[in-house]
């Protein structure tokens, strides 16, 4: 399995946090530890530290429980719950996991597809390349 560049992710998730409609980007491991990316610097994160950590980490064990259907189902490309006040996204990457949380209103598609593109190569079979 290659090994995710946590530098890389930085910079990613620092474009990430360029669109309006992005609240937070993070690189998480698989137990839900942050190692790169954050809160955009202008946005109440609505959470307490201790609140965030224990998203986090049941977002990651969320992520890993739907790796089981793989190979019926093929591998999951992004992973998105509405709520009152913010969308939250899932985008596994290899053995980590890009995670979004974003304004509420956004369009969940054409948000997941502009990450996707910043995410790079591995996404190319997404667009049919």
């Amino acid at each position: 399995m290659p090994e995710v560049n946590i530098k890389e992710y930085e910079k990613r998730c620092q474009e990430l946090l360029e669109d309006d409609e992005v609240r937070f980007a993070g690189l998480l491991d698989e137990f839900g530890k942050l190692l790169a990316g954050g809160y955009n610097k202008d946005i109440d994160p609505k959470l307490t530290k201790e609140q965030h950590d224990a998203v986090c980490k049941e977002l990651a064990a969320r992520v890993e429980k739907r790796k089981k259907y793989d190979t019926e189902l093929g591998r999951v490309k992004y992973s998105a719950s509405r709520r009152e006040h913010v969308v939250i996204m899932s985008f596994p990457i290899y053995e980590k996991v890009i995670m979004i949380v974003a304004e509420p209103n956004v369009n969940m598609d054409r948000l997941a597809f502009r990450i996707i593109e910043k995410l790079g190569s591995q996404w190319d079979e997404f667009f049919g390349k």
